[in-house]
């Protein structure tokens, strides 16, 4: 059975994620032991005793969720002799996903990776000032109906589709009073609105000061081939060449997440299995509601993992 590993965004995370890994398997600890080194951070410790507030900074939430996702990764290789080549067709990441889903795949070091996703959190925030943007889910929309609801609110401000999730589920993003006038548009049409609770507007042209800090942050680390492809978030497409990923990385800053189209691309590239590696079950929610007659699998605990290893 064709097989794709996802990895999680923003929003997975959860105090006390990833303990129960650290205190079974060696190779779980040793990840976050290696991210508190990169970061010079003892994120490990705010990821298992919190508090929840500094765990969702973006740029403390980013390299948790990926922590939580490599030490998956890396336990399933130690323990099942797993390689991840010979068992997966792709990787995709929701957003910061893309990064650990790289690292997965061996183009980033797992310290390059931690590092690069802490300085995406700030600049992220750095890029606009709090209270300046916003984001909203619209739900029971399709995404035509989304880009026209946004468009019709923007009135000179930015405001775009974001996230396009799948199933009627679709994230707009940009200035904080174009996306409260595209909620009550929606709310007007019967749909449902709800503003989310975040502290930047990403996936949008208002982003662009952080795209620019990420353009020099990638030019300067190494970068290999992806052990198997990766379906890009701006793309929905497969990709392999690392020149190409870093432009699509940086691309990704301001870009909408296509991920209800990236989970259809695979699957007619005959993927019958989506594993949802690390916190959370978000994408098997998502996967369900775009496409049928999968198998949906999520990894985040020991259970999990000698699960995942007797089917593979």
């Amino acid at each position: 059975m064709s097989t794709a590993f996802t990895f999680p965004g923003q929003g997975s995370q959860a105090v006390g994620m990833g303990r129960d890994l650290a205190e079974n398997f060696p190779a779980a600890r040793a990840v976050f032991q290696e991210i508190d080194d990169a970061l010079g951070q003892k994120l490990s410790a705010l990821i298992w005793d919190g508090p929840k507030e500094d765990l969702t900074l973006t740029e403390n939430a980013q390299p948790a969720i990926m922590a939580m996702s490599l030490a998956v990764m890396r336990t399933l290789e130690s323990e099942g002799g797993f390689w991840l080549a010979d068992k997966v067709s792709f990787v995709a990441g929701h957003s910061l996903g893309e990064y650990s889903a790289l690292a997965a795949a061996g183009t980033f070091s797992l310290a390059d990776t931690a590092r690069l996703l802490k300085l995406r959190g700030q600049a992220m925030q750095r890029a606009v000032p709090v209270g300046v943007g916003a984001m909203a889910a619209l739900l029971g929309v399709e995404f035509e109906e989304a880009e026209a609801i946004a468009a019709e609110a923007a009135q000179g401000e930015v405001c775009t589709a974001a996230n396009d999730n799948g199933g009627g589920q679709v994230v707009i993003s940009g200035a904080k009073g174009a996306v409260e006038r595209a909620a009550e548009i929606a709310k007007a049409k019967g749909k449902k609105a709800m503003l989310l609770p975040v502290s930047a507007p990403f996936h949008c042209a208002l982003m662009q000061p952080a795209a620019d800090e990420m353009a020099v942050a990638l030019g300067e680390v190494e970068m290999k081939s992806p052990a198997v492809p990766l379906v890009a978030n701006v793309t929905a497409s497969r990709v392999t060449d690392p020149a190409t990923i870093r432009d699509l990385l940086v691309e990704q800053v301001t870009g909408m997440v296509r991920w209800r189209e990236c989970v259809l691309y695979m699957q007619q590239q005959g993927v019958a299995r989506f594993v949802e590696i690390g916190a959370g079950k978000a994408l098997s929610g998502m996967a369900k509601r775009i496409v049928k007659d999968v198998e949906l699998v999520s990894v985040g605990t020991p259970a999990d993992v000698e699960a995942l290893l007797k089917i593979l």
